[in-house]
């Protein structure tokens, strides 16, 4: 018998007990379906066993781990669907490619064409695995024998990534007869995939789960056009660069051709600026340009390289920060922790930012503040502007978006932006990188190097975080004039040099040791880059340091 303590309290469980079984025993006691186990500060998953006495907690749906588990078996359980349908010589490849709202977007290549009559049977498939709860078995073969494994299936992304993989083992998931590899951690049998859906989108489909927040729902697909398109055209032209997954990346890393592939890389995202600059001009009577977007965007970077475009148009642009608008420490709002709301728009002075504008959109002389973080306070040092002619002012903050921020300004006088760093490649065809995990990365890089933040506060910091970007700038980034995706193909490989020795200075017995171990093996998948190579106006600058503008 193993002693498991769960809640402060002794259990005995015979040895061979599977963790699903335990959490089954306590299941009516949390407002949430069980998704994973916690065992002595090791993630494990629910089919696993209990072996020895233990110090055990659970993890439900509604956890970061636990959505990322229900979504990776919603996504294998579609895979095994489709080959059940179509029949696994008709498939050449399913990608899955990103995410919008609460739907992965897939495109499928295969040798007849994917309708809506193929959609609906493989989601009466999936149904019909789901009903019949079918196992998730996870096996542990050598990286040869995963090799070996995924060249027979054709699976050539899989291949090119355990080529670089230092550890001798490889951990795969078998459901009845599909075989697949998936970064992360699966749920134990296909019946708690009790919500999804499926349906034909542009050139391939979509698959929706519940939302972290809502787990036990699907809601009704979110259709952003303005970010799919601008996914969609990165992602196009990551396969024109032949950057598709890590695995394409460490090839050029090791074949000497990442300064080619950076050179192309920070070009096209100047020729995007350099757009958008022009768009600008074109619109005419453009006197403040908004750019918003979530943390860790390079949202400061990018104010100043599209400064530098709209001066070749003969504009002159001022950057204005709307955090200097912070109203003083001691007014600003609480959460409901007791910590400041920095990402509320109340924890920032909306009229006063307004009667400024208003004043120098009507030729007045203005004093702008700005504000000092060590004090709390607002201050004024003789920072005068005056708008003429040519006079173009960027205003960079979290709501640039939102009407509600600038209600005093002619709708014809602002041009908003959202600017974010979406995913562009994937791990491997199967597996997506998480658009939160670069920017999550970026942030604890960055915070570590002009803060002296420890990763431990970064990633504690993080689920708020998200929430107020939830709460304040995805609703408003339809709204946008122009969208701008700041991710960079390389910039996951130059991280790893400054993230890594961040990650391993979490200790077990801290609570974000959890996502520290995962981030830590999501970047052994990376060749690393030396960082000298990056240029100094690049907006991974922003992040490792070495910058050309004041960021």
């Amino acid at each position: 018998m193993a002693k498991l303590e769960i809640n402060g309290t002794i259990y005995e469980y015979a040895n061979g007990t599977t963790f699903e079984d335990v959490a089954n025993d306590f299941q009516k006691d949390y407002d949430g379906n069980i998704a994973l186990v916690i065992e002595d500060g090791k993630m494990r998953e629910l089919f696993k066993k209990v072996e020895k006495d233990a110090k055990i907690s659970f993890v439900k749906l509604s956890d970061s781990m636990g959505h990322k588990a229900y979504s990776r078996s919603a996504i294998m359980i579609m895979l095994k669907a489709f080959e059940d349908v179509v029949g696994r010589d008709n498939i050449e490849n399913i990608k899955v490619e990103f995410v919008i709202a609460n739907g992965f977007y897939c495109t499928p290549v295969m040798k007849n064409p994917v309708d809506d009559a193929v959609i609906l049977k493989v989601k009466e498939r999936m149904q019909q695995i789901i009903d019949e709860n079918l196992s998730f078995a996870k096996e542990t073969i050598s990286r040869e024998a995963a090799i070996e494994l995924f060249t027979e299936r054709k699976m050539f992304d899989k291949v090119k990534l355990f080529k670089y993989r230092r550890s001798s083992s490889v951990n795969i998931y078998r459901l009845g007869d599909y075989v697949d590899y998936f970064y992360g951690f699966m749920l134990p049998s296909t019946g708690y995939v009790k919500w999804f859906d499926l349906f034909a989108y542009d050139d391939g489909f979509m698959l929706t789960v519940p939302r972290a927040n809502n787990p036990r729902v699907v809601e009704p697909f979110d259709d952003r056009s303005t970010l799919f398109k601008t996914l969609k055209t990165t992602t196009e032209w990551s396969s024109k660069l032949d950057i598709s997954t890590v695995g394409d990346l460490n090839d050029a890393i090791c074949k000497g051709q990442i300064n080619d592939l950076i050179l192309v890389q920070e070009a096209l995202q100047e020729r995007r600026i350099g757009e958008i600059a022009q768009e600008i001009v074109n619109r005419g009577g453009v006197k403040f340009v908004m750019i918003a977007g979530p943390s860790s965007s390079g949202k400061t970077t990018f104010s100043h390289r599209l400064s530098v475009q709209l001066r070749t148009y003969g504009l002159k642009p001022h950057p204005i920060a709307c955090d200097d608008y912070f109203v003083d420490r001691e007014k600003t709002p609480r959460d409901e922790n007791g910590d400041y709301n920095f990402e509320c728009l109340e924890a920032l002075d909306v009229e006063q930012f307004n009667k400024d504008m208003t004043a120098l959109l009507n030729g007045e002389r203005v004093e702008l503040p700005s504000f000092n973080f060590k004090t709390g306070k607002r201050e004024y040092k003789g920072n005068f502007k005056q708008l003429g002619p040519d006079d173009v002012l960027v205003i960079e903050g979290i709501h640039g978006l939102n009407d509600k921020f600038s209600y005093s300004l002619p709708v014809d006088s602002k041009f908003k932006i959202y600017i974010s760093a979406l995913t562009s490649i994937n791990i491997d065809e199967h597996n997506r990188i998480p658009t939160t995990d670069g920017r999550l990365l970026r942030r604890m890089v960055r915070d570590a190097r002009t803060r002296g933040t420890l990763a431990q506060r970064t990633i504690q910091m993080w689920p708020s975080v998200r929430r107020g970007e939830e709460e304040n700038i995805f609703p408003f980034q339809e709204k946008a004039d122009a969208m701008f995706n700041s991710i960079l193909l390389y910039e996951l490989a130059a991280f790893k040099t400054y993230a890594e020795p961040l990650l391993f200075d979490i200790t077990p017995d801290e609570p974000e040791y959890q996502e520290a171990k995962r981030l830590l093996k999501f970047l052994e998948y990376f060749v690393a880059l030396d960082p000298k190579v990056v240029p100094n106006n690049s907006i991974c600058r922003e992040f490792i340091g070495g910058s050309y503008f004041p960021v």
